[in-house]
């Protein structure tokens, strides 16, 4: 081990159990563990994930006894000047896949290796990195099903423990951010309170996942995401925790979905803004003032459709939404009201705080039915008919919208079928779902046919 400082460049893995890119730091020195606050991240992200976030930050400097430095600026003025005032030489991270980490760490890799400093980018905040995983031609894999079994096929290395780092005291810091004020109730932040959730979950819920997933009335999902969003707990970590029951299976497939999309982000970086699926960009969308005013009333819950308002709701209370809800939200916004399926992954992306670029905007191209392993256009979600399928009993609904607590098991999907119509405060739906069900389909013949005639 040298006694010259070595700098460890914290990103998406605010953690110090099962780090390899850590252990390489501190395998060669004593370690500078840096955060950097880039202005380029911060702006996409809303008030609750950035509150996340400093709550994540924060435990992070708990268990390294207060000695997480913060600098706040572009990555490479920090890592130059940082590096000559500790007197480093080199800079060790965890490698970043998607399109704005590719960019930064290309132009920081060669801005500093310029100035004579080494970095190493090492492992990934995924099971498999991406461009691991091939067909056997050779080409990236464009649905899940087949990448999933190649995805095991492939395997991954055991997870590791904790890291033993001696870390470099009295570097003056910034301090870690404040997050701004939000009125959503986050879940409790750091790698403690993850692995506490986590334990849970693979003890008292996982077997009982591939029905209650579904369920968004019951706490039956990990809820893990915001934790693996920041990489304060490693996926490998809970895949060493899986056996082979039906619901184990069924959660290490959604582990895998998140490394597909990753693989797809990175193979087709555009896909994060524009349909996956070229001869679905042409789609007609709505556009205007109705539309915009049709657009507030899904956002702020108040659509009349019960499930997709309570879906709305708990995103605005909690920074996060039930995945099968997100689903129904989803399609309600691309086929109910016709908007582009990119005005819901930017509202959702401001809102999560899970919000990852990869996961969030191709889930919608998913829905939207524009993407890679696409959900067909033609397949359009009933609000009510999903409502009543995955909480029967209202317990979701009547959790989010109190409006409606009082009516019977039946009358809640439908308030507006009540012989005295929807309760007091509560909206009647703001469109007919089977009219509007009858016009995307209308809108996707249309498309056939002007893709037809282009292609004549």
């Amino acid at each position: 081990m040298s006694s010259a400082p070595v700098i460890f460049w914290f990103r998406r893995d605010l953690r110090l159990t099962d780090h390899p890119a850590l252990a390489a730091a501190a395998a060669e020195g004593p370690v500078v563990g840096l955060f950097i606050n880039d202005e380029a991240l911060r702006r996409p992200s809303g008030a609750a994930r950035l509150a996340f976030l400093s709550h994540t930050l924060s435990a992070l400097d708990a268990d390294m006894d207060g000695r997480l430095v913060v600098r706040s600026g572009k990555p490479g003025d920090v890592l130059e000047a940082l590096l000559a005032e500790v007197g480093a030489t080199t800079v060790y991270a965890t490698d970043d896949f998607g399109p704005y980490g590719r960019s930064r760490d290309t132009r920081v890799g060669e801005r500093l290796a310029a100035s004579g400093y080494t970095v190493h980018f090492l492992d990934s905040p995924y099971v498999v990195r991406p461009d691991s995983i091939v067909t056997g031609g050779g080409t990236p894999y464009k649905v899940f099903t087949p990448f999933f079994r190649a995805w095991k096929a492939h395997g991954w290395p055991s997870a590791g423990g904790r890291v033993d780092v001696e870390w470099v005291d009295g570097v003056p810091s910034e301090g870690v951010p404040v997050g701004p004020e939000t009125d959503a109730v986050l879940p409790e932040a750091g790698e403690s309170a993850a692995w506490e959730r986590a334990e849970w979950f693979l003890r008292e819920a996982v077997l009982d996942y591939t029905t209650a997933r579904d369920d968004p009335g019951v706490d039956g999902t990990s809820r893990l995401s915001p934790h693996l969003k920041y990489g304060v707990i490693h996926p490998r970590q809970l895949l060493d925790r899986l056996g082979d029951e039906p619901g184990e299976e069924v959660f290490r497939s959604e582990l895998c979905w998140r490394d597909f999309y990753a693989e797809v982000l990175f193979q087709r970086p555009d896909s994060a803004r524009n349909a996956f699926v070229a001869r679905m960009a042409g789609m007609e969308v709505d556009e205007g003032p109705l539309a915009d005013e049709r657009f507030a009333a899904w956002a702020s819950g108040q659509t009349g459709y019960p499930i997709v308002d309570a879906g709305m709701r708990q995103l605005a209370a909690e920074g996060w939404m039930h995945n099968r809800v997100r689903m129904i939200v989803g399609s309600f916004l691309v086929k109910d009201l016709h908007l582009d399926w990119t005005r819901g992954a930017r509202y959702f992306m401001d809102q999560l705080i899970d919000g990852d670029l990869a996961s969030n905007n191709h889930g919608w191209q998913w829905v939207a039915g524009t993407g890679t392993d696409a959900s067909p256009y033609f397949r359009v979600f009933n609000p009510t008919s999903q409502s009543k399928k995955f909480d029967p009993t209202g317990r979701y609904l009547r959790k989010w919208i109190p409006e409606i607590a009082h009516l019977s098991d039946k009358e809640i999907h439908q308030p507006e079928t009540c012989k005295a119509g929807a309760p007091a405060g509560y909206p009647a739906p703001i469109v007919d779902h089977a009219t509007e069900r009858a016009e995307s389909l209308a809108r996707l013949e249309r498309l056939k046919t002007a893709n037809q005639a282009n292609q004549a």
